[in-house]
């Protein structure tokens, strides 16, 4: 680990000397809009400064080991990737639509978009604001809330590049679309703050897969804000996938906001990564709306996965379900909180949580959470959590059949997984979840790889 141990103040400083660099670089290339809203950011986070465990929504999740380490802001020239590097993490396809990112900037000469619908607009971000600025201005940092979250002040007062996808009126995007970024850091510690806009137009369709991975086990620190809104009888498919190294920090923030009649699909699966947290907010702002969360954690050493997620019911007859399974081993960590708040007004809603959690070892640990806030009176909303062990009585029955211990383990294991993979529609994220069980549990049935289409 390159560079001496820093404390919180340090580390804030470091973040603030980063955006006075930052700010001096794009110093006449932005526009003024975009310069207030990055200079207003920064004065937030340093108000705010990191999060600490004296904070209810951080107790159980300590971002100390990310203020210890000096990271330096990601530039451009840092893209020191070959496609030899990239090619395992494709999911095998070649042909298929692909964004693809390095440490946060976008790399056109290894994305693929080879047949996308007409008007269909999908670039990076600092692209965007050059040919697309109107489009952006009434929707970039108007969702993901800086005031009371330092990570996502943090992210918007660096906002430079990432992903912008614009799906126009009318089209049906048949083939999924692979936003894949990428952390190298073969010198110092980085960071990177991927900024992403997604915007479905009314009587759209989309897939989308927002995937984070690692090159090297460099440490590194990735802080994405995606931003997503699903307008009126729109739909889109969102899986958030994190597979990177065991020296990597992701501190995400995802924002929603669906109109009238929109239906909104997430899948969030972390495999991968040192300390992991998503902070997941979705907006059901009109009639007839309805999403759908899912979650799967794979969590082993000393590992720590939290899901914070938020779920608002802003008009009357829209429908909520949340679905999230983790599984724990060794000394790993996890952390689930689920709130769903129906605010006032908004009747005849039909919401349901649930969290299940198995732990495999005595040092395992998860702590959950499932909270239900409700400002009206005629409402379905209901909420659940589990944390367990392995079936005894599975195991003996097992046993009984001639099927050793550990055969038998990691098939009742396996099939604790299989029920919320199998609905995994996308056959290559499917394959990826399935291998990532399949290394941590050897002798578990996987899947052959399959191409994105």
């Amino acid at each position: 680990m390159s560079g001496a141990a820093v404390n919180a103040p340090e580390a804030q400083n470091i973040f603030l000397s980063n955006f006075e660099r930052l700010a001096e670089r794009r110093s006449g290339k932005d526009p003024s809009w975009l310069r207030a809203i990055r200079q207003s950011a920064i004065e937030r986070f340093a108000q705010l400064g990191f999060p600490h465990a004296r904070m209810e929504e951080w107790r159980f999740t300590s971002v100390a080991p990310i203020t210890k380490i000096p990271f330096q802001l990601a530039e451009r020239e840092d893209q020191t990737v070959t496609i030899d590097q990239i090619r395992p993490l494709m999911f095998g396809e070649p042909e298929g639509q692909r964004l693809v990112f390095v440490n946060g900037h976008f790399c056109p000469e290894f994305s693929q978009l080879s047949s996308i619908p007409q008007g269909m607009i999908v670039t990076g971000l600092e692209q965007a604001l050059e040919r697309y600025p109107d489009r952006l201005e009434s929707h970039l940092a108007r969702y993901a809330d800086i005031e009371q979250q330092a990570f996502a002040a943090l992210n918007t007062a660096f906002i430079a590049d990432g992903a912008f996808v614009y799906i126009p009126p009318g089209v049906v995007v048949e083939a999924p679309l692979h936003l894949l970024f990428l952390s190298t850091a073969p010198g110092p510690p980085l960071v990177s703050h991927p900024r992403n806009v997604i915007i479905v137009e009314p009587n759209s369709r989309v897939s989308i897969v927002e995937d984070y991975a690692s090159v090297n086990e460099s440490p590194c620190f990735t802080n994405p804000v995606t931003e997503v809104v699903v307008k009126e009888n729109a739909s889109i498919d969102h899986y958030r996938l994190v597979r990177e190294s065991l020296q990597a920090f992701h501190i995400a923030t995802q924002h929603t906001h669906q109109g009238r009649d929109a239906r909104y699909l997430s899948y969030s699966l972390a495999l991968g990564g040192a300390l992991v947290r998503n902070d997941i907010r979705v907006v059901l702002d009109g009639e007839g709306s309805e999403c759908i969360l899912n979650g799967f954690y794979l969590v082993k050493d000393r590992q720590h996965v939290d899901h914070h997620t938020r779920i608002d019911h802003v008009t009357p007859h829209s429908n909520s379900r949340e679905f999230y399974k983790g599984i724990l081993d060794e000394r790993g960590r996890g952390v689930f909180n689920g709130r769903i708040v129906v605010h006032p007004g908004a009747q005849k809603i039909s919401a349901h949580q649930e969290n299940k959690n198995l732990l495999l070892s005595k040092q395992a640990l998860v702590n959950t959470n499932p909270q239900l806030e409700i400002h009206a009176d005629d409402v379905k909303c209901s909420h659940g959590a589990t944390i367990g062990q392995l079936d005894a009585d599975a195991l003996f029955y097992l046993r009984t059949r001639g099927i050793d211990l550990e055969a038998a383990r990691q098939i009742l294991i396996y099939a604790f997984a299989r029920d919320l993979i199998s609905r995994i529609e996308i056959a290559p994220v499917r394959t990826e979840v399935e291998r990532a069980l399949g290394a941590k549990l050897p002798d578990a049935p996987a899947a052959e790889s399959a191409p994105i289409n």
